[in-house]
């Protein structure tokens, strides 16, 4: 099939190079020229394990190209998928002004019947303003074309993308009947198709119900990670072993184990972002998400937990303090420093007067940019914040290990190098990586995430 994909983002350039690797020519069209070129001449401008194979077998098969070319896109694609970005707006809703130019450019550009996918992530009611926009411009036009716009949600984990889209647990897509529904229903189980050989995975819904369930989905994952966190805190105060508690309530199949692990808050770029849209929709229907308002808030105040934990240990004046920190990235397997609980902890550490030595396997250069904007009219304070080429490195005469970032890397350290390097054996661990009885037999003195009680006994 012949494929159009608007956007080469995260999602935009995963789908787009999946459905290639399923054997459809595919067409991925961005308006930022440097990324076209830096995609044409081979490279990948995110960090997505796997990715970069994927793209260069199929630029290599033909079946994959670049372009900043609108009319060549409109004209390639049987399917036109949007995957622009949706980022938030000042009051918390998502900013819809890129999804509705790629609509107005389909339709000053098309020629023949066009199914339209909406794969941003998008308010409910978003298919209605894509619709209404392409009409508006085929209202300028003499020919009398058709088209359909569908629903057709990503579930993708960043450091995971490719492997999601390409063994989907469910395929969402909504369609509705009074929109070309039956000829755009035909034409998407024919590109999903080979992923429902084994079984059917698709799951059809109208429209409205499809934009609603991609929000519904990130806001109950953002809801367990605050939850948790809550109890976390709690456990600390208690006395209890919040990775105790974890196993006791996930061995329960009504509840799981999956993202239920405490830690130093969510970030990246989809849930606070969805959470803080959805928020925004219900208070347009007038209706207050009492739920939601609440993980948000724990969340940012997660987010400052292993700056309280420093204070706590080291007082309110950190001025001739040294700290390293192991990872910066949002998550791991990923550069992408959206929201991530880092940049937070370096900008509480440096305004008290410290020094930071830091480390990521990954996202040391999106880690150098977003810093520059963060500390933007503050040189003095950025000049305290040191890159460095390790985590050994980073572990220098510091204070005290800080880990931010889950990365598989930072899991079996070596514990005398890290005791010989730091002033003092102390760890803050914000995602629980280690046990606190190995801690305490290694001699390290150990903080972690609602693990008082463990800490305590050990």
């Amino acid at each position: 099939m012949r494929i159009t994909i608007i956007g080469t983002g995260y999602v935009g350039l995963v789908t787009g190079a999946c459905l290639a690797e399923l054997g459809n020519d595919v067409f991925c069209l961005d308006l930022d020229q440097k990324k076209i070129d830096v995609l044409n001449s081979g490279g990948i401008p995110i960090h997505e394990p796997g990715l970069a194979e994927v793209v260069a077998r199929n630029r290599s098969y033909g079946r994959l190209k670049f372009s900043t070319d609108i009319e060549a896109a409109v004209a390639h694609g049987d399917v036109q998928f949007i995957a622009v970005g949706t980022p938030p707006d000042e009051d918390g809703s998502a900013d819809l002004q890129y999804v509705i130019a790629a609509a107005r450019n389909i339709g000053r550009y098309m020629t023949d019947f066009k199914v339209v996918v909406d794969k941003s992530t998008v308010p409910v009611g978003t298919a209605d303003r894509v619709r209404a926009a392409i009409r508006e411009e085929l209202g300028k036009r003499t020919e009398k074309l058709e088209f359909s716009v569908v629903s057709n949600p990503e579930f993708l984990k960043e450091g995971a993308a490719v492997d999601d889209f390409m063994r989907p647990d469910r395929i969402v897509i909504g369609c509705d009947e009074s929109d070309g529904g039956e000829q755009a229903r035909r034409v998407m189980r024919k590109l999903y198709a080979p992923f429902n050989r084994n079984h059917e995975r698709t799951i059809w819904m109208d429209v409205r119900s499809a934009e609603f369930t991609k929000y519904a989905a990130n806001a109950m994952l953002a809801t367990r990670i605050s939850f948790m966190n809550e109890m976390a805190n709690l456990a600390d105060r208690v006395g209890a072993d919040i990775e105790a508690v974890r196993q006791g309530i996930g061995s329960d199949p009504r509840i799981g184990f999956s993202f239920l692990y405490a830690g130093c808050g969510y970030g990246g770029s989809c849930f606070p972002k969805d959470v803080q849209a959805l928020e925004r929709t219900a208070r347009e229907y007038d209706q207050d998400l009492l739920i939601l308002r609440a993980v948000e808030q724990v969340n940012n105040h997660q987010k400052f937990i292993l700056g309280r934990k420093l204070v706590e240990r080291f007082g309110d004046d950190l001025g001739g303090r040294h700290f390293a920190i192991w990872g910066l990235a949002f998550k791991p397997n990923t550069d992408d420093m959206r929201e991530a609980p880092s940049r937070v902890l370096i900008q509480e550490l440096v305004s008290r007067g410290a020094t930071v030595a830091v480390y990521d396997p990954v996202a040391m250069e999106e880690a150098r940019r977003v810093l520059d904007i963060d500390f933007a009219g503050r040189p003095a304070e950025l000049s305290r914040v040191h890159f460095c080429e390790s985590s050994n490195d980073a572990l220098q005469d510091a204070d005290a290990l800080i880990i931010v970032t889950e990365w598989k890397a930072f899991r079996s350290p070596d514990f005398d190098l890290i005791k010989r390097r730091l002033k003092t054996p102390v760890i803050f661990d914000g995602r629980n990586l280690f046990e606190p009885d190995v801690m305490s037999d290694s001699g390290i003195e150990y903080h972690g995430i609602g693990r008082s009680a463990a800490t305590t006994s050990a």
